[in-house]
């Protein structure tokens, strides 16, 4: 098991000051310096209503920690979220998964992820290079600093061929994930569970969720 207190710890957190483009509120949030420092391009953080004022919207945040632009939405967030590529230009990169994050999948695949969580038995879910850099992720800061530090890990010792990966916290909240290929490259996804919920629960809800995106890639 892994202590998310301890890893967290170690990780620093950034200040930023955002303003609602509803409302103009503004308000400070401590994003997670790791998530800014490991993107290549802007990174989108998308806002829960409730966390700012009463409306839900999207920041665009350079890695100076300088926000770029905001976003309206239509639709609600459950949980404050981290994805890279939204908001940019992607015609002078050939960064494979940047090219992947501004395809009409990508967004699919991150309303499938959102569709999971609902904060009972799923507390998060999440999309990372092997290397461990976030794609996306709705989890917890200390749920997000350990698995983070968990796939750096397996790949510095050339783990990363494992076809799942199964965690349990200490309070046993559960981290299921599983590697799978989608345009060729190799991404870990990840469903973050509650302590009620059973290892091998976790494993169906974690193959539910591979078939779907396969569906989705067809």
């Amino acid at each position: 098991m892994i202590n998310s207190e301890e890893v967290t710890s170690k990780e620093a957190e950034q200040n930023i000051i955002v303003i609602c483009p509803t409302c103009n509120t503004k308000k400070e949030l401590k994003i997670p310096t790791k998530i800014i420092n490991q993107a290549k391009q802007l990174t989108t953080v998308s806002i829960p209503s409730g966390t700012v004022c009463e409306h839900g919207f999207q920041s665009f945040v350079d890695k100076n920690f300088k926000v770029r632009g905001y976003q309206k939405v239509d639709f609600e967030f459950s949980h404050m979220e981290f994805f890279e590529g939204s908001g940019t230009d992607l015609a002078d990169t050939d960064d494979p998964t940047a090219t992947l994050s501004s395809q009409q999948l990508f967004q699919d695949i991150i309303s499938l992820l959102r569709s999971y969580v609902d904060d009972k038995e799923i507390l998060g879910s999440g999309m990372f290079t092997v290397e461990g850099h976030v794609v996306y992720s709705s989890l917890p800061s200390n749920t997000l600093f350990s698995i983070i530090k968990e796939f750096e890990v397996r790949s510095e010792k050339k783990l990363s061929n494992l076809k799942k990966m199964y965690l349990e916290l200490e309070n046993n909240q559960k981290i299921c994930a599983s590697y799978v290929e989608i345009k060729d490259i190799r991404f870990a996804l990840v469903l973050f569970f509650s302590h009620i919920v059973k290892l091998g629960m976790g494993n169906l809800y974690l193959n539910d969720l591979v078939k779907k995106i396969r569906v989705l890639e067809s």
